[in-house]
């Protein structure tokens, strides 16, 4: 039996004229526009939230589904009903259950639902039998931060990071960029780190913020950019305002990316991300090594005055409360 309210349906255009394609990779994702995106819903979700409430007909459709996403979405409406041993009516039900205007559109939503890759619907890796009892995944971590480190050894260009050095420790304002949870904390912690020798130096996560401060910047000034990608649009669009107005970009980034390409220095860094998503990203590691490189040789660039801030800021914090001379600063 065909599934008659799909079938007559006349083809649309754009992006329901076709289910997603697949091959023997990966299901490809139609392309969606930035506001698509950010408004496409994450049908699994509801699909594993609506789950129980389904007829026990259209759960056997929710089951197969989910048992096999990339199947789903290249399947037919036959091929699926197959798959769940129910009816092809009984597929367009459950799509419609589902939010969805049919079958098209529930494959086209579950498509986009795959935009962040297969990894994420997989078993959950397991832990190797060699790792620690107390602590098993504690190896793991150390293990990938030890790899990252090496890898930012091996690739480190000594003559880059004198140049960078020159920049910042020269600039009359520095300000630095990061969007996102891992180089929003990088870019917070690199204030952290050249505040403390008498630089200049602001930090800036909110977009529109970073747009306003590359507008004030000029010649003597220096954007510090970090991006694990080296593509996040709002970065590079602070980025190019702040050249139009002929400040500097020191760039942390990944190699022959478009950030590393437009910087007036490039330090980059190419540490390859594990799929095993409970680990957290080994790359920041890395990135904050160059920080800790860019904010030591700032330091002894300025010497005898970053010395003096550094005094002035642990005669205060000791005078505010007990503490000893040797403990870390700012703690």
């Amino acid at each position: 039996m065909t599934d008659t309210p799909e079938t007559s349906r006349p083809a649309k255009s754009g992006l329901d004229a076709a289910a997603p394609q697949h091959d023997s990779a990966s299901v490809s994702r139609p392309h969606m526009s930035v506001s698509e995106q950010v408004h496409a819903a994450d049908l699994i979700s509801r699909l594993k939230e609506l789950q129980p409430q389904l007829r026990p007909a259209e759960r056997r459709v929710a089951d197969a589904v989910l048992e096999d996403i990339e199947f789903a979405v290249r399947a037919s409406s036959a091929e699926l009903a197959r798959r769940a041993r129910v009816s092809e009516p009984t597929v367009t039900r459950f799509s419609r259950a589902m939010g969805c205007e049919g079958v098209r559109d529930f494959k086209l939503k579950l498509g986009q639902s795959l935009i962040v890759g297969s990894m994420y619907f997989r078993e959950p890796p397991r832990l190797p039998d060699a790792a620690k009892a107390d602590l098993p995944f504690a190896d793991l971590v150390f293990d990938h931060a030890r790899a990252a480190l090496d890898r930012a050894e091996s690739q480190i260009d000594d003559n880059l990071i004198r140049e960078a050095i020159d920049l910042i420790a020269a600039a009359r304002r520095v300000i630095v960029l990061g969007v996102g949870g891992g180089s929003t904390a990088i870019a917070q912690d690199t204030q952290y780190r050249l505040f403390r020798y008498g630089i200049n130096v602001t930090a800036y996560s909110d977009v529109y913020l970073m747009r306003m401060a590359a507008s004030t910047l000029g010649n003597n000034d220096v954007v510090i950019a970090i991006s694990a990608t080296g593509r996040t649009q709002e970065i590079l669009g602070a980025v190019q305002l702040a050249q139009d107005y002929h400040a500097k970009v020191v760039a942390i980034t990944k190699p022959n990316s478009e950030l590393a390409r437009v910087a007036d220095t490039a330090i980059t860094i190419d540490v390859p991300e594990s799929s095993n998503v409970l680990k957290p990203t080994a790359s920041r590691y890395a990135f904050l090594v160059v920080v800790d490189l860019l904010a030591t040789g700032c330091a002894y660039r300025l010497g005898a005055d970053a010395q003096e801030t550094l005094r002035r800021i642990k005669y205060n914090l000791l005078n505010f409360r007990h503490g000893e001379v040797l403990e870390p600063l700012g703690d």
